[in-house]
């Protein structure tokens, strides 16, 4: 018997709201069955065998403004998903992608009796951004970049291109204040992450 399980968490953070909520849609068989009947299949295939499989069934769901963000898969067999939108991934769309993959996961027995479980989701208005295109969908919005040295800049992302990103920020108060917009190369960041608005 498969068990529905729907998981929906709800992050309002003002300018947010739907765009970057968490959303979790799961399905999949109880945590008791995977745990002592967990599928030994992951030792015997490398895991990449999997990932490409999953992606292969997976690339033909998404519409031309979705894409993958992340994948991760446990060894019982527990697969992670994480999507991104350039307009917003709505918790309507997860749920259709998720129903559609797992049926074609199924029909495919990639699996030992169908023991696996699926999430799709956003990945979260806590994780920092990957994927060039995820800069470009929040130009305009504030973010935190850390550098390679260590180095904190906090502005508004105003541009990006295909080996930089563009920031602008206030230095200074009152009369000392001044405008500046400052470029930081893709290779020079370790990491970037949405700040967000109150």
């Amino acid at each position: 018997m498969i068990i529905l399980i729907y998981e929906f968490r709800f992050v309002l953070k003002f300018d947010f709201v739907f765009d970057d909520l968490r959303r979790i849609f799961a399905l999949g068989k109880s945590k008791k069955r995977r745990e002592r009947g967990r599928s030994l299949l992951l030792l015997s295939r490398p895991m990449a065998d999997y990932r490409n499989d999953i992606i292969g069934l997976l690339e033909p769901l998404l519409e031309n403004d979705t894409f993958l963000v992340d994948f991760k898969i446990k060894p019982t067999n527990n697969i992670k998903i994480f999507l991104d939108s350039d307009l917003g991934l709505s918790i309507e769309k997860c749920v259709r992608i998720n129903r559609a993959l797992y049926k074609k996961m199924e029909e495919a027995v990639m699996f030992k009796d169908g023991d696996f479980s699926l999430e799709i989701s956003s990945p979260g208005v806590d994780e920092p951004l990957k994927l060039h295109r995820q800069y470009i969908k929040n130009t305009g919005r504030n973010v935190e970049v850390t550098k390679n040295d260590g180095a904190l800049v906090t502005g508004k992302l105003t541009s990006v291109n295909d080996e930089a990103i563009c920031l602008h920020f206030t230095e200074g108060k009152g009369k000392k204040a001044v405008e500046k917009n400052v470029e930081i190369l893709f290779s020079d960041i370790k990491q970037t992450k949405v700040l967000i608005s109150f």
